[in-house]
C-alpha cells in the first residue's frame, strides 16, 4: 500500500516542479534576482510565499526547498539553499538553519518560522511572514517614490543651468569682451563661474564623487558618524517627519507581530533593534529592552523621548500596557503610522513643489537675465 502513495507523491512533486518551471520566464526565477550576500525584501517575500504555497499543496519542507533550489540561477543563493537543504534533510529545524545566515534572513523572520514550527503552523506562518514583509516593501516604496520627484526636479534645474553656463554663455562671451563695456554685476558673476567651471568643473565633480564614496564607506564603518547622520535626517523639515513615521511604523509592526507570536517583550525588543536600520531607533529599542529588564513601564520611558516617538505613541502604549493588549496596540499603531506615511508621500510633492519651482525659477532666471541684459544694452546702443 505504501508504494502507490510514494508514486502519487512523486507525481505531485514533479507536477509542482513543472508548474514553477513555466513560471520561470514571467518571474525571472523564484530567487534568480537575489544577490549573493543577502536577500532583498522583495526576494524574501517571494521565498516565503512560494515555500508556503508548496507546503499548503502537501509537499514537505525538504521537497519545497529542493524545488526552490532548482529554480535558482544565482550561485551565491544556490550555496545558501544547498546548506539549508542539507541541514533540514539531516533533521535540523528550518529556523535554526535560517539563523546561520543573518545577512539573508532577519531575526524577525527566524522567530516567526520558529513559532510556526513549534505550533505546527509553519506554512501559515510563512504566508503570514510574506504578507508582513510585503507591507514593509510597499511602505519603503512609497517613501522612495516620494523622494524621487524632488531629486529629479533638482537635477533638471542644475542640468539646465549647466547648459546655459557651460555651453551657451561661452559662445556669447567673446562678443561681450570685444565691446570693452562695463557689464552688469550678474553677467560678470556668471562669466566668472562659467570660466571657473570650464577649467575646474570636472575636477570638482570628481572630488564630489570621491567624497561621496568616502562618506558612504565611513558611514558604514563608523557607528558615531552613522548615528549623527540619522539624527540629522530626523531633524530635517517634512522629510524628517516622513522618516520618523516610517521607522515608528516598522518598529511597531515588528514588535507587535513578535508579541502576537508569543515572544516575550524583553526578547522581542532586541530582535526589533536588530531589524531596524536607523541607529536612533535601534538605540532606543535597546534601551527599552533594558527598561523592561528592570521592570519599568515602556510608556514612562517613551514620554521622555518625544523627539523620537510622537506623543500619541507613548500614550497608546500606556493604554496597551494597562489593558494587557500591547501587541494589538502596536499593530494598530503600525497601521496608523503607515497611513500617515502614505498621506505624507501623497502630499509631499504638493508641499515641496512650490519651493522647488521658486528655486528653479530664480537659478535659471538669474543666468538668463545675465545673458539677456548685456544683449539688450548692445541693441539699445546700436539703435541710438
Amino acid at each position: 500500500m505504501s508504494k502507490p502513495k510514494t508514486i502519487k507523491e512523486d507525481f505531485r512533486v514533479k507536477a509542482v516542479k513543472a508548474f514553477f518551471a513555466r513560471l520561470g520566464d514571467s518571474s525571472s526565477n523564484v530567487l534568480g534576482g537575489l544577490r549573493e550576500s543577502r536577500f532583498s525584501l522583495k526576494d524574501q517575500v517571494f521565498f516565503a510565499k512560494r515555500l508556503s504555497f508548496l507546503m499548503n499543496a502537501g509537499i514537505t519542507a525538504v521537497e519545497g526547498l529542493d524545488i526552490l533550489r532548482e529554480q535558482t540561477i544565482s550561485r551565491g543563493q544556490a550555496r545558501v539553499l544547498d546548506q539549508i537543504l542539507t541541514d533540514v534533510t539531516n533533521g535540523q529545524t528550518l529556523s535554526k538553519s535560517f539563523a546561520k545566515f543573518p545577512k539573508v534572513f532577519s531575526d524577525f523572520a527566524v522567530h516567526i518560522i520558529k513559532v510556526g514550527e513549534s505550533s505546527g503552523t509553519l506554512s501559515s506562518n510563512l504566508e503570514y511572514l510574506a504578507d508582513e514583509l510585503k507591507k514593509k516593501q510597499l511602505l519603503r516604496r512609497k517613501v522612495i517614490s516620494a523622494l524621487v520627484y524632488p531629486v529629479l526636479i533638482t537635477l533638471a534645474t542644475l542640468g539646465i543651468t549647466a547648459f546655459l553656463m557651460l555651453y551657451l554663455f561661452p559662445k556669447i562671451m567673446p562678443v561681450f569682451a570685444s565691446l570693452h563695456a562695463t557689464l552688469p554685476l550678474s553677467t560678470r558673476m556668471v562669466m566668472f563661474l562659467s570660466v571657473f567651471f570650464q577649467h575646474w568643473g570636472l575636477l570638482i565633480i570628481g572630488l564630489l564623487f570621491i567624497s561621496g564614496i568616502i562618506f558612504s564607506v565611513a558611514l558604514g564603518r563608523s557607528t558615531t558618524l552613522h548615528m549623527l547622520f540619522d539624527q540629522l535626517i530626523l531633524r530635517l523639515p517634512i522629510i524628517g517627519t516622513v522618516i520618523q513615521y516610517y521607522n515608528v511604523a516598522n518598529v511597531s509592526r515588528t514588535l507587535g507581530l513578535l508579541l502576537k507570536s508569543g515572544v516575550k517583550l524583553s526578547e522581542a525588543l532586541p530582535i526589533t533593534a536588530d531589524t531596524t536600520k536607523n541607529l536612533v531607533f535601534k538605540r532606543e529599542c535597546q534601551k527599552l529592552a533594558e527598561v523592561v529588564d528592570r521592570g519599568e513601564r515602556v510608556s514612562t520611558y517613551l514620554r521622555n523621548k518625544r523627539h523620537v516617538f510622537p506623543d500619541i505613541f507613548s500614550h497608546m502604549i500606556g493604554v496597551g500596557e494597562k489593558s494587557g493588549t500591547l501587541s494589538n496596540t502596536l499593530v494598530y499603531l503600525s497601521e496608523m503610522y503607515e497611513n500617515e506615511v502614505e498621506d505624507f508621500t501623497k502630499n509631499l510633492s504638493t508641499l515641496i513643489e512650490p519651493a522647488l519651482m521658486i528655486f528653479m525659477g530664480l537659478l535659471v532666471g538669474f543666468v538668463a537675465i545675465s545673458i539677456i541684459t548685456p544683449i539688450y544694452g548692445i541693441t539699445q546702443n546700436l539703435h541710438g
